[in-house]
């Protein structure tokens, strides 16, 4: 199968060179941090940043609540597809790690012997970010300055190419963009359910948003039977 980048007079190599030699050149502790934060930290700042979305949009309690939520929930469902795109991308390049294949590189972390094409860490953060963006623009802004460091860490770490990341945020993009008018219209009418639920309904709006959206839900003009009897 198709093997890329295989050797070191590319432009794809001497950027991974040029970037993981950062590595060199930095203190111990400093690679410590990045091999954390490349392999989980960003990965757990995204779904904080999900939930952080969830609870600023639920309590603002605004009418696109569930169209706006219908979109957040699309969010990790497509990084799940697009990592599941990404399997058979990978059985059939079957592009190598770089530590294979290139010498002198400094690893921060052991025990990849997966193919290297695409990265599921820039797919997945990239799938995030772009779906928080569909959903609210501020936090998608942020989601997707969180994916693009998640790409720098992991040519940083040694453990992929360039064009893996590249590749990475293209599948992303593409499963959360080409998908999202067909999710948020089966998800928007399942959070409208959601939000009249007098149980479950709090998930979409706080409760005092809620008022007059539940049916049986009395206002704060409606008149009490104490009101009435006095």
């Amino acid at each position: 199968m198709a093997v890329l980048a295989e050797s070191g007079s590319n432009p794809d190599v001497d950027l991974l060179y040029d970037i993981n030699g950062l590595a060199k050149d930095a203190p111990h502790w400093f690679d410590r941090v990045m091999e954390f934060v490349g392999e989980y930290g960003l990965l757990v700042a995204m779904v904080l940043l999900v939930v952080w979305c969830w609870w600023t949009v639920r309590r603002r309690g605004a009418e696109d609540a569930p169209a706006t939520l219908a979109a957040l929930v699309w969010a990790p469902l497509a990084a799940a597809i697009a990592v599941l795109v990404n399997v058979p991308i990978r059985g059939f390049v079957e592009r190598p790690r770089p530590f294979l294949t290139h010498q002198g590189l400094d690893v921060l972390i052991s025990g990849k012997t997966d193919y290297s094409f695409v990265s599921d860490h820039a797919t997945i953060t990239m799938a995030l970010g772009v779906g928080l963006f569909v959903a609210h623009r501020r936090f998608g802004l942020v989601g997707i300055a969180l994916a693009l460091a998640e790409g720098f860490c992991r040519v940083y770490m040694g453990v992929h190419y360039p064009t893996d990341v590249v590749g990475g945020f293209a599948l992303g993009t593409a499963v959360v963009l080409l998908l999202s008018p067909l999710a948020t219209a089966l998800l928007t009418p399942v959070l409208k359910a959601v939000e009249s639920s007098p149980r479950a309904g709090w998930i979409v709006r706080r409760r005092s948003a809620m008022v007059g959206l539940v049916p049986g839900a009395r206002t704060a003009m409606e008149p009490t039977d104490r009101d009435l009897a006095a």
